[in-house]
C-alpha cells in the first residue's frame, strides 16, 4: 500500500508541469498588438485633429486696423489684434484714441462666411465725454463698398448712426 501511495505523490508531482511562461508570452504579445492598434489610432486621431482646426476661411490672424467715425466726433483711428483660438475663430483686443475720444475692443469673433463675422464680447466708446458700451452679439459684415467689415448695430444709444470698421 506504501508503494502504491509513493508511485501516485510521484506521479501526480512529475504531472504537474507549470505552463506560466506560455501564458506570460501570450499576455506580451496581446499587449503588444494593443499598443501598435493605439499608436494607429493616436496617429488618425491627430490627423482629424488638425483638419479640425485648418481654418475654412482665409486667416484672420494679426493686426488689422480699426476706424470708427460718427457725426457726433471726428475719426478715430486704431488697431485690434485678432489670435486664433480654433477654427475660424479668433480672440480680439485693440483700442482706437482721437484726442478725449475713445473706442476700445474685446471678445471673441467667429468667422462664419467670406462677408461674415460673428462678435460676442465687449465694445467700450468714450465719445465727447458719453459713455456707451455695446455687450450683444452682433456682426461684422462686408457690405462690398471697400476692404473693410463693417458692425451691422449701428445705432449708438443716443440715437445717432456710428460707423465701427475693422480694414482687412
Amino acid at each position: 500500500m506504501n508503494k502504491i501511495l509513493i508511485l501516485l505523490f510521484t506521479s501526480a508531482l512529475f504531472s504537474c508541469t507549470k505552463k506560466e511562461p506560455h501564458l506570460n508570452t501570450t499576455k506580451s504579445d496581446s499587449t503588444k498588438i494593443i499598443e501598435s492598434i493605439n499608436v494607429v489610432r493616436m496617429k488618425i486621431n491627430d490627423s482629424i485633429r488638425l483638419k479640425n482646426n485648418q481654418n475654412i476661411f482665409a486667416d484672420l490672424s494679426g493686426t488689422h486696423v480699426l476706424k470708427f467715425s460718427s457725426d457726433e466726433s471726428p475719426a478715430i483711428n486704431g488697431k485690434v489684434n485678432f489670435e486664433k483660438t480654433g477654427r475660424d475663430l479668433y480672440s480680439i483686443s485693440g483700442s482706437g484714441k482721437s484726442g478725449q475720444n475713445t473706442v476700445k475692443m474685446e471678445g471673441i469673433i467667429n468667422r462664419v462666411s467670406a462677408k461674415h463675422l460673428n462678435f460676442e464680447g465687449r465694445i467700450i466708446q468714450n465719445i465727447n465725454g458719453k459713455t456707451y458700451t455695446r455687450t450683444k452679439k452682433t456682426t461684422f459684415l462686408d457690405e462690398g463698398k471697400g476692404n473693410y467689415w463693417r458692425l451691422q448695430d449701428k445705432i449708438n444709444g443716443s440715437g445717432f448712426v456710428e460707423y465701427i470698421d475693422i480694414h482687412f
